[in-house]
């Protein structure tokens, strides 16, 4: 069997040392069988674990292989439509359950990191940027709505304020959430994965499930094992391939892209972004920044959609990078990498069950740091009984992409196209 190893890209280069994990071998039996060892596995799993069930994950490749060790590490509150969405759609029991929710994943990154003592550069604070009165006009709106639900940790930034906290004229305001942050995401999840092992838990790597035997008591097969469980959580997101038909017509996978410069003098890295916030701008399809530990600028935006890797990341992103930033136009770039992520035709999470006893959290649409934190809370309260905040996920209207399998990328790059030229426009 070939072992897949992680993409070349600045935090698999970066990453704490974790050690390899043996692929499953035999038989093996367990209360829960999670499949996949990204966020919402290993958060399903924590959390399963401190109320006492036994748990076995199973990762097709290492420990935050996918979006988890790959995206651009910001924790941003809320969903990738916002509350205001859900309100429109749902009964307002549920709307509010969703919006009560819409703030937890980032506070349960907090408690992980504290009570397990991850170390993964936790820096709090986040700037939402607008390019235009329009997106402004949306981020007075959003502080409201936030508010509305108790998240007032928010501040609105005026041209003057954006400044002090970023160095560009790019921006005409914005708004700074001090619940917002970031994190080196990688790290994050191999902490997690460490916890989970401290507490009993079993995770195989290199480990991919190729078929649930589905029943009473379904059975995980891989390879060369396979695994009996009274449940099964799916946790594979956009890297779930079709194990589960049903859940593959209505998602799609989206590749993102994210550059690394080389480590920038502290003068000019300070000069950048003072209060080493991080930074996403408020177009439809956002480009998003920050400084790591060692004062590299991590810059990523793009949407590919049906996850193909781009010949040449670097000159799909460097471009963004110097629209903001042109002081960094002799600087050399490091690393370049494409991640996927799962969108929904509703860019909202698709949770729920299957059968008796087959879980499932995906589709967080370019939202994950926080919301897959949360989903694994849910999905545990669900497999111990307590169903309500499941329930308010679990009956989101959610619908095939039309056109099929087939049709999906040239609807949704078409739809992409129009909601860009809608933003560059400010309409």
């Amino acid at each position: 069997m070939t072992h897949t190893a992680y993409p070349s890209s600045y935090y698999a280069a970066s990453a704490k040392h974790a050690p390899a994990r043996p692929e499953l071998q035999g038989k093996a039996e367990t209360d829960i069988c999670v499949i996949g060892a990204g966020y919402t596995g290993l958060s399903t799993a924590l959390f399963l674990l401190e109320h006492g069930f036994r748990v076995t994950v199973l990762e097709a490749a290492k420990v935050g292989f996918g979006a988890s060790g790959r995206n651009g590490g910001q924790i941003v509150n809320s969903y990738s439509r916002d509350i205001d969405v859900i309100e429109r759609t749902v009964p307002a029991r549920q709307a509010q359950l969703l919006g009560q929710m819409a703030f937890e994943g980032g506070r349960i990154i907090r408690e992980r990191i504290d009570k397990y003592r991850i170390d993964c550069d936790l820096k709090n604070g986040g700037v939402f940027a607008a390019l235009n009165s329009k997106q402004m006009g949306h981020l007075e709106a959003q502080k409201k709505l936030w508010e509305r639900y108790g998240h007032n940790r928010l501040e609105l930034l005026d041209a003057r304020k954006i400044r002090e906290m970023v160095a560009t004229e790019a921006y005409i305001g914005g708004m700074l959430d001090m619940s917002g942050g970031h994190i080196h995401p990688l790290n994050l999840a191999l902490g997690e994965a460490s916890s989970i092992e401290s507490l009993g838990g079993v995770i195989h790597e290199q480990s991919p499930a190729i078929r649930i035997e589905r029943g009473a008591n379904p059975v995980v097969h891989t390879p060369r094992g396979c695994v009996r469980a009274k449940f099964v959580v799916v946790a594979g997101n956009a890297y779930l391939g079709n194990l589960v038909p049903e859940l593959a017509a209505k998602s799609m996978p989206c590749g993102t892209q994210v550059i690394t410069t080389e480590p920038l003098p502290d003068d000019l890295a300070n000069s950048l972004l003072p209060q080493d916030y991080c930074v996403e701008d408020c177009n439809y399809l956002l480009d998003y920044y920050r400084l790591t530990a060692d004062k590299r600028l991590i810059f990523g935006g793009g949407v590919v959609y049906g996850a193909r890797d781009p010949a040449n990341i670097e000159a799909i992103i460097r471009p963004k990078l110097l629209k903001v930033f042109p002081q960094l136009k002799d600087v050399k770039i490091d690393y370049a990498w494409t991640g996927n992520f799962l969108l929904t035709l509703s860019r909202l999470p698709q949770v729920g069950r299957i059968g008796d006893n087959i879980y499932y959290s995906q589709g967080c649409s370019g939202h994950g740091v926080t919301y897959t934190h949360l989903a694994g809370k849910v999905l545990a309260e669900a497999l111990r009984g307590q169903a309500e905040r499941f329930d308010a996920f679990a009956s989101l209207p959610h619908y095939p992409f039309p056109g099929g399998q087939l049709l999906r990328v040239p609807f949704s790059a078409l739809g992409a196209w129009y909601y860009t030229l809608r933003d560059k426009l400010g309409i």
